[in-house]
């Protein structure tokens, strides 16, 4: 019995006798079968269906579970940075390791070895003896392929006359004159298309038998394969539900609508922020940073402020990523200001101070709401929502109890200049002549390290300014708070 060595350890059958013999079988429901057998075993272990996913234990997962056991075709519904392609990609973790296929030199489609679909493939398997035919074994990982909407033409996806091949002598009506697009080529794997409204009508139209009679028609010429494919779909509901976006018929023959959705606690958007960014490595290394919560939960609540703005677009959505790039931001200017500062500071302490640098990671990634009677610019739409943010954790934090005080002091003529690259031990005598803010500052977070005192100084001065009650300029990283 020949066999073919595909890893380490282990074998496969190499030719379709020793396949046969070795008990392998096509399953009659094809690859929507193959994950349903796949992930109810999964399922029945108690596994984690999708690792990494947080926030969708409830109300996404129980959706897609029931759609696999339906063995639909799914449309992931969701506004941008909802982990919409995250969750598609993953369905192949319910694939087989790896699937046999007949070898054919210049075969487009792995074809099954006892269910052929191409001419190639049938003529292979009934004209050359068994032991003869030669099999290979296809990785779930290349069992996944997928396309981007615009631009996308019908010969990408589905196929076309080749023009070469009729010039060499292939017939018209026969496969042999015939481009093979994605979806015959992902024959018994699975096939993924984002952004389904920007998809062409012509190409719409080309999707409408592989979702309900399973084959591929090119140019009305009586060519047609039995294909075997789960088919997925991403889009934006507010482009998806505008009438003429997706034709009706398009949109029938698809089985499930999977709808996600943003985070729906900040602790949660907390820790998919963090899970992204890749903590604890990027806090890590020769110059650490430690972040206290509350800035956590300042950069988080930020993307909350965000996508509820009036300056901003709400169709458009704020993404996951706008969390994550302004987290690993700020990151990066406090660890800069511990590697400049002499002797350097370690762990360094993010501070509010520190914010003043998002607008690299902000700008591009928020959609203004043009629509609006505001004549705001980006970055002051960015200030905004920052102010708005850091109000709200600030509230949640300090009691009113003692502000009244802080701010009296600064209606005397008392003048604070903080700043990004200001050593921590100077916020101690600076805050000499404001006592009652250094104590606020303690109660926020009681550690005894200068550089946590000092961002919990800065969060307390934010906090006053965002609550109206002093005045602060801004220049360069440097924030000065006073009354006016």
């Amino acid at each position: 019995m020949v066999h073919v060595v595909t890893k380490p350890g282990k074998v496969r059958p190499a030719n379709l006798k020793d396949l046969r013999a070795s008990g392998w079988k096509s399953r009659p429901g094809g690859v929507k079968q193959e994950i349903y057998e796949n992930f109810t075993a999964a399922l029945a272990r108690g596994e984690e269906l999708f690792p990494g996913i947080v926030g969708y234990q409830d109300t996404v997962v129980p959706e897609i579970v029931n759609a696999i056991l339906a063995r639909h075709d799914m449309l992931f519904l969701g506004e941008k940075g909802q982990a919409k392609s995250r969750l598609m990609r993953m369905l192949t973790r319910f694939l087989d390791e790896e699937i046999p296929y007949l070898d054919i030199p210049g075969c487009p489609v792995h074809e099954d070895p006892f269910r052929p679909i191409t001419k190639w493939g049938k003529e292979l398997v009934q004209s050359t003896p068994e032991d003869e035919v030669p099999i290979a074994w296809w990785p779930r990982e290349k069992r996944y392929a997928e396309r981007l909407a615009p631009g996308t033409k019908f010969a990408d996806i589905i196929g076309e006359i080749d023009p070469a091949k009729l010039a060499g002598g292939a017939s018209m009506s026969t496969e042999d004159a015939l481009h093979f697009g994605l979806i015959p080529r992902m024959h018994r794997g699975i096939f993924a298309m984002n952004e389904l409204p920007d998809l062409d009508d012509l190409v719409q139209v080309g999707l409408f038998n592989i979702l309900e009679e399973r084959d591929v028609q090119i140019r009305g010429y009586p060519i047609s394969f039995d294909i075997d494919v789960l088919i997925l779909f991403s889009a934006n509901p507010t482009t998806y539900n505008r009438s003429g976006k997706v034709i009706p018929q398009l949109k029938d023959r698809i089985g499930s609508t999977i709808q996600t959705h943003y985070p729906r606690q900040r602790e949660l958007g907390i820790a998919i922020m963090k899970q992204e960014a890749g903590v604890p490595a990027i806090l890590d290394g020769e110059f650490p940073v430690l972040v206290p919560p509350f800035m956590e939960e300042v950069i988080e609540q930020i993307s909350i402020a965000a996508r509820k703005s009036k300056y901003v677009d709400h169709q458009s959505g704020v993404s996951a990523r706008f969390s994550i790039a302004n987290y690993r931001t700020m990151i990066a200017n406090a660890r800069q200001r511990g590697i400049r500062l002499r002797p350097p500071e370690k762990p360094a302490v993010p501070r509010i101070s520190d914010l003043g640098h998002l607008y690299s990671s902000c700008l591009g990634k928020l959609e203004l709401d043009m629509m609006g009677s505001h004549q705001m610019s980006e970055k002051q739409v960015v200030d905004a929502i920052v102010a708005e943010a850091i109000k709200t954790v600030f509230q949640e934090y300090v009691d009113e109890h003692g502000l009244n005080e802080i701010a009296d002091i600064f209606a005397k003529g008392v003048k604070i200049e903080v700043g990004d690259m200001l050593p921590s031990g100077a916020y101690a005598e600076r805050l000499k002549r404001v006592p009652p803010a250094w104590d606020k500052a303690f109660e926020v977070n009681a550690a005894e390290s200068a550089a946590v005192r000092a961002s919990c100084v800065e969060f307390v001065l934010a906090g006053l300014y965002a609550s109206d009650r002093i005045s602060r300029s801004q220049h360069h990283g440097r924030i000065q708070y006073e009354i006016t």
